[in-house]
């Protein structure tokens, strides 16, 4: 007789931009949060937040917050910043997904929800755009 594993599924919310990563793990509903951690929590310089290390290490501490609470598999939610900022994520969200996808979780979807207007805010900087 082999033994049943009950499979717990989380979502795995990576907001990505060029200033920081922050991993946010959430039961299916969104409302729960299970863990969180941002990239300036684990290096000292302002201008590492962003690096691919530091959101190696944040998605490193989620990944053992979830383990200790029964989960076995991710859906993963990459976010840029979006709006009338870059739609593209920040130089993080690789790292980001490599260490999840490697700390022993069943992947589900990979799925890109950054906000994409459709017909947007003015963008800051004014008429002439900004002066450099």
């Amino acid at each position: 007789m082999s033994e049943e594993r009950v499979e717990k599924w989380g979502i795995a919310h990576i907001y990505s931009s060029y200033n920081n990563t922050i991993v946010h793990m959430t039961d299916l509903t969104g409302a729960e949060t299970i863990a969180i951690s941002s990239g300036g929590v684990h290096v000292t310089a302002d201008r590492y937040e962003s690096s691919p290390f530091a959101a190696m290490k944040s998605a490193n501490a989620v990944v053992e917050a979830a383990r200790t609470k029964g989960f076995t598999g991710l859906h993963i939610r990459v976010r840029a910043v979006g709006g009338v900022g870059p739609r593209v994520p920040g130089p993080g969200a690789q790292a980001a997904i490599r260490a999840l996808a490697r700390g022993g979780f069943r992947i589900g979807r990979i799925d890109d929800v950054t906000p994409i207007p459709h017909d947007t805010t003015r963008k800051k900087g004014g008429k002439r755009g900004r002066r450099v």
